[in-house]
């Protein structure tokens, strides 16, 4: 199975991992890592991660307070988000639409 993220969710990847690297050096490279492996457990197995809200599925990442949004479509996985734990739940809903 394939996966795509949403054009906002890949924007919210690309800044969460600059923001790690300002932070120190190579951080940013492990956050990436981190989101990578859980992108590789959500295509392995889609279906082994609760759903959140209607056909929203959550993965979270295990060293970062990250977890992976992503809804299972005909032709693969669509990356809602990458949403920090502690900020803004619910923001990305909007996203549903477009």
């Amino acid at each position: 199975m394939t996966y795509d993220f949403h054009p906002e969710a890949r924007t919210e990847y690309r800044e969460a991992a600059a923001f790690y690297e300002a932070r120190r050096s190579g951080l940013g490279a492990a956050f990436t890592i981190e989101v990578e492996a859980a992108l590789a457990r959500i295509v392995q197995n889609p279906n082994s991660y609760g759903m959140i809200e209607n056909d929203i599925r959550r993965c979270l990442t295990h060293t970062f307070p990250y977890g992976i949004l992503y809804t299972i479509e005909r032709d693969g996985i669509l990356i809602v988000a990458v949403m920090h734990l502690r900020r803004r739940p619910g923001y990305w809903r909007d996203r549903l639409s477009q």
